[in-house]
């Protein structure tokens, strides 16, 4: 009898910490930033809105090919609380973000990871595109390295705008 108990124990206390590993949340990092327009804020600034964190370059080819998805989440997303925070990863020109950004007229947040600071916070991002996206408490609910699928993080989105 006094086996089981310890044996039962031994199982709760394993899959409680399975559990915890697997399904708590993980925070966003923290991380501060200047946009190409100058506003300065952070992630933590944020909180209360369901954030897209996509690092990206000018000569990522999948990068181009979700800006407008992207563009167009936010328009759709947007008046829920949703927003969209592009970072350039820190190999990437200014210059070429710059005009980048302004030539396609980017309606979201974009700034220059030019330290690599913010790539390093997220789990020293070096490939692109990646993409997070975190809940209104500010937790990161899902990653991707390469192009998002778009069908889900619709959802994603909806599911985290609604609660």
């Amino acid at each position: 009898m006094k086996k089981t108990l310890i044996a039962l124990a031994l199982v709760l206390v394993a899959g409680f910490a399975a559990y915890t590993l697997w399904f708590s949340p993980t925070p966003a990092p923290d991380v501060r930033f200047t946009t190409l327009t100058g506003q300065s804020t952070s992630l933590a600034a944020l909180k209360g809105k369901v954030v897209l964190v996509n690092f990206w370059a000018t000569s990522c080819p999948g990068c181009i090919e979700e800006m407008p998805q992207m563009r167009q989440m936010l328009q759709q997303y947007g008046p829920a609380g949703f927003t969209v925070v592009a970072v350039a990863m820190n190999y990437d020109p200014p210059n070429y973000v710059q005009s980048f950004a302004q030539k396609n007229r980017l309606p979201f947040l974009v700034t220059m990871d030019t330290q690599g600071q913010i790539a390093k916070a997220f789990g020293d991002i070096q490939l692109t595109p990646s993409t997070f996206l975190i809940d209104r408490s500010g937790n990161i609910v899902k990653r991707y390295v390469g192009v998002m699928n778009f069908n889900e993080i619709r959802q994603l989105i909806e599911h985290n705008t609604r609660a």
